[in-house]
């Protein structure tokens, strides 16, 4: 209806932060949940040790690109579909076993299979262990185990192991490896942390940094006070806008029809085709 705003720039969209942390008396606004990942890693790693199962020592900057990379492998797994549990694909990246030339020849594969078993039996509660592992007819992977009488089947098809989730799970076994392939040790003061895994590092990492923090979710600018709406949207000096920008007209103007125009069809084919490349809302 009225392109020169836009054209002119004069279009802006308020950044109102999703989360606000009190920390005694100061308080920090964060503007998603990357920031708050950022600001409780940060916390979390102040005097933090982790001894690797050599012997070697990892702190400071090193430390923080070892939990930098354990967020990205986090990323990709969160991608997944629910019919792949995390810990499950995660343990098997780290045994190098979502590489399809690693599981090319059968007993290489029973192999990695029966690794994988015993790196999730390290996992598990004593009572529940008794993880197998073997290969499946699709070029895949398949652990089972039965706990109380109950038996549970997980598969990593072959459709997993070709897909550019596992290409990208798989470039960081090196890495994943050398940390992670026996136990580490994680300390901060009188705190210790066994560490199996990037899940394992991340979460002792971030509930470290979460002590003494409250943490404030909004769910929208109606969830704040006056103060606080002047304070994180309308103050010039610390406010942030987005400005609104069209580089494609003719695709937005596309878009817009397709998505609030009255012609259902188009609007129900781009949820459906769109809908799970969504992986995280607030980032």
């Amino acid at each position: 209806q009225m392109p020169e705003l836009i054209e002119r720039g004069h279009l802006y969209i308020a950044q109102p932060p999703l989360y606000k942390v009190r920390r005694g008396t100061s308080e920090t606004y964060l503007k998603n949940e990357k920031a708050l990942g950022d600001y409780l890693v940060a916390t979390g790693l102040e005097d933090m040790v982790l001894t690797l199962h050599d012997g070697s020592q990892r702190a400071g900057p090193d430390l923080n690109d070892i939990v930098s990379k354990a967020r990205a492998v986090r990323t990709v797994l969160e991608g997944l579909p629910g019919k792949y549990p995390h810990f499950v694909v995660e343990q098997a990246a780290i045994a190098g076993a979502l590489n399809p030339g690693a599981l090319a020849e059968p007993e290489k594969a029973n192999e990695a299979a029966a690794y994988v078993a015993r790196r999730l039996d390290l996992l598990s509660d004593e009572t529940e262990r008794g993880w197998t592992g073997e290969t499946s007819e699709d070029g895949g992977l398949r652990f089972a185990r039965e706990v109380r009488g109950v038996r549970e089947e997980v598969l990593i098809d072959g459709p997993l192991i070709a897909s550019a989730d596992a290409r990208r799970l798989d470039s960081y076994t090196t890495h994943l490896q050398e940390i992670y392939v026996k136990a580490a040790t994680l300390r901060r003061k009188d705190e210790t942390y066994m560490i199996r895994s990037p899940s394992q590092l991340l979460e002792a990492v971030m509930a470290v940094g979460s002590k003494g923090n409250t943490i404030q979710r909004y769910k929208g600018l109606g969830e704040m006070n006056p103060g606080q709406l002047w304070e994180t949207t309308l103050d010039r000096d610390a406010r942030s806008l987005l400005q609104v920008n069209i580089r494609q007209l003719d695709e937005a103007d596309d878009l817009f029809v397709k998505l609030m125009g009255d012609v259902v069809e188009p609007r129900r084919d781009f949820i459906r085709d769109n809908a799970l490349a969504v992986a995280n809302l607030d980032v």
